[in-house]
């Protein structure tokens, strides 16, 4: 990983800081809210302690030995449905209706109140309609597919409205008080065929019902047989019907006059008698608006502790209030609950309390109070620490992408000087950002000095031949000549042979000699020659032709496919690079060989190639035979020293050029590349 990377990495742990705001707005943000629940639980206390005179009223529909279970509830209706079997036009929720199990499935029923009528709606699944046979009324009366509304007064007398299947349309329904049933013209109803079934819809006055109410259906095959019947309560007795209670919603309205607030009353048994006020949804209001927006919402998902969902607050559609902390308050222990949808960040504080009459609990009522007011303060806390960490960030990652572009160009400034400082010449030891203080500048400083000694190392080893060569020559003299004179005097067979090895000693280290002078002074000819432009084809024609008289043993041939052979350098270099190339090339080859001398050019260059038969090449040799005193010959002759090969590489070097050596199929090729002028 790259010094940006590494950097840029770094610069996410600023969001350490955010993060820990964050954390405090969430504290602060719940702080909030168990500030608001105690609040809204010492309101609903103080309301709960005042509806304790209502017991009445309370506890009207309740039955201690149901517990709530089998009674019918009388949904609220804001304005009155068309009797037509349809149940769009009910003002109700969707899910409202409640189920009954049936013979051919199930059967969903619903009842309302609106003003001086009550209301029915009844959606069953009945495989085969059996019609009432309007000739004989006691065989419809009881072998028919029929709904029975079945009412209990305060007195206990019982009255059964019966809404049996004549027809599809408009339906006449009978009323039955103990042994006598007539029709009853005051109640409206239409029966609606329906492709799995039925649906009935009703008006009844409400002074023809009492106080229980229930529901039975009745789903027979034939007109001989009875049938199933399915019924909302057990035994003989419906249980209580429960409504709205008038008195009881007059209070509730006068304790929510304040935006914000629902209170809803429920008896012992969880039914609702009165819902009062209401809550912003989470269109309403530009805090929920904005808790509702995209990026915002998904913020508060992450950072605010998690709530029930939203939906959960609102009244349950069955009038039957459920929930767990409801369930708590009706067993006595006062409870609150937290609610916030993720979808709309709509937030919700319910707090349910019991009621008491002395001893006897009557009751509970929820309270509940949208959390605006904190979303808001959340909000606008929430969307600074965003917006200022967002842009605190960026311009950190900035700086310090910057900083880190800054460090990386001058450690690739650094790389790079340090890469060009060694070449075949000299060592450069000026390195940038030397003269900094930091940690670069001391790498920049030992760089330095580890090439300052370097190039003292290598200037020492540039003319350590020279100073060999003029240090020794006059030792070597004088040995020669000491074993001239010797040469002269009587010895001994076993001392003329030593002396033969003397003389081929001192020969070998004066050729050894020679060849390092040789290699200084073209050193020092490259270094000091006049560049000239010349046709390097002329030089070539020339030089071959003297190599088949230097080496009549070998065969020199001289292949010219350049189209420009202008180059810029020294004719007489050029020549001696050529003489050592053949020398080597003829040392390789066996008598009779031919050594192939070409001559190319390309775009930018010249290219001459001196090919010959013979071995290849070492693969570990490759890289270093252009080096000093460096041979892949196998003779002991001491003639050749690995300093041709040096020289002539020194030469292509001094214009501008390269060698390279390479095996071909028969043998090896050297190839010069030099610049085209």
């Amino acid at each position: 990983m790259n010094l940006r990377r590494q950097l840029l990495l770094v610069s996410i742990l600023t969001l350490i800081l955010p993060w820990a705001g964050c954390q405090f707005i969430r504290e602060t943000e719940s702080a909030l809210r168990e500030g608001q629940q105690q609040m809204l639980a010492g309101t609903a206390r103080a309301i709960a302690d005042s509806l304790s005179q209502f017991s009445d009223e309370m506890l009207a529909a309740t039955d201690d030995s149901r517990f709530g279970e089998g009674q019918i509830y009388g949904q609220p209706l804001t304005s009155a449905p068309l009797i037509d079997g349809y149940l769009d036009d009910w003002t109700i929720p969707g899910n409202a209706a409640a189920m009954l199990r049936g013979a051919d499935g199930a059967i969903r029923y619903v009842v309302g109140i609106h003003r001086q009528y009550l209301f029915m709606h009844i959606d069953a699944r009945d495989a085969a309609i059996v019609f009432t046979d309007t000739q004989d009324a006691s065989s419809g009366y009881k072998y028919s597919d029929q709904v029975s509304l079945v009412s209990v007064d305060n007195n206990g007398e019982q009255t059964v409205f019966r809404f049996r299947a004549e027809a599809p349309g408009q339906i006449i329904a009978t009323r039955q008080i103990d042994d006598q049933v007539f029709d009853e013209t005051r109640v409206v109803a239409h029966w609606q065929d329906t492709p799995n079934g039925y649906r009935l819809e009703a008006r009844i006055p409400r002074n023809l019902v009492g106080t229980r109410l229930g529901i039975t259906v009745t789903n027979t095959n034939d007109s001989l047989s009875p049938g199933v019947r399915s019924t909302t309560f057990s035994g003989t007795v419906p249980g209580p019907f429960v409504s709205v209670s008038p008195v009881l919603q007059s209070v509730a309205a006068g304790y929510v006059q304040q935006p914000g607030l629902r209170l809803m009353i429920a008896n012992r048994d969880g039914w609702r008698l009165a819902l009062a006020g209401s809550l912003p949804s989470s269109a309403n209001g530009d805090s929920a608006q904005q808790a509702g927006s995209g990026w915002l919402r998904l913020a508060y998902n992450i950072l605010l502790k998690p709530g029930a969902e939203a939906a959960l607050a609102e009244p349950d559609p069955s009038g039957r209030e459920q929930q767990s902390y409801v369930s708590t308050a009706l067993q006595g222990t006062p409870a609150s609950r937290w609610f916030r949808s993720p979808d709309t960040g709509r937030a919700v504080t319910s707090v349910a309390h019991p009621i008491w009459s002395g001893t006897v609990q009557t009751g509970a009522i929820i309270l509940q109070q949208s959390t605006d007011a904190i979303l808001s303060l959340t909000n606008q806390a929430l969307t600074r620490l965003i917006t200022l960490t967002l842009i605190s960030t960026i311009g950190v990652a900035l700086v310090l992408l910057g900083y880190a572009s800054w460090l990386s160009s001058r450690i690739r400034h650094l790389s790079n000087a340090a890469g060009r400082a060694l070449d075949d010449k000299r060592v450069r030891t000026a390195l940038p950002s030397a003269l900094a203080g930091d940690e670069i500048g001391d790498l920049s400083r030992s760089f330095s000095s580890v090439l300052q000694q370097l190039g003292n190392y290598n200037d020492y080893l540039r003319t350590l031949a020279a100073k060999l060569s003029h240090e020794l020559r006059t030792p070597l003299t004088i040995v020669s000549s000491s074993l001239e004179n010797l040469e002269h005097e009587e010895l001994s067979a076993e001392a003329v042979k030593y002396t033969a090895r003397a003389r081929e000693g001192a020969d070998r280290l004066r050729r050894i000699l020679t060849a390092m002078s040789e290699a200084s002074r073209t050193e020092a000819l490259i270094e000091n020659a006049e560049p000239e432009e010349f046709d390097l084809s002329t030089v070539l024609e020339s030089t071959v032709a003297a190599y088949d008289d230097a080496w009549p043993g070998r065969q020199f041939v001289l292949r010219n496919n350049s189209t420009h052979s202008t180059v810029r350098g020294s004719p007489e270099l050029i020549i001696q690079m050529l003489d050592k190339l053949a020398d080597n090339a003829v040392a390789f080859s066996a008598a009779g060989d031919v050594i192939t001398i070409s001559l190319d050019s390309d775009a930018k260059h010249v290219v001459i190639g001196v090919t010959n038969p013979g071995p290849p090449l070492p693969e570990n040799m490759r890289t270093q035979l252009f080096h000093s005193m460096v041979s892949v010959r196998s003779d002991d002759s001491g003639r050749h020293l690995g300093f041709g090969l040096y020289i002539a590489r020194l030469i292509a070097e001094g214009h501008g050029g390269s060698i390279a050596a390479e095996n071909t199929d028969d043998g090896v090729s050297f190839i010069i590349r030099i610049p085209m002028h």
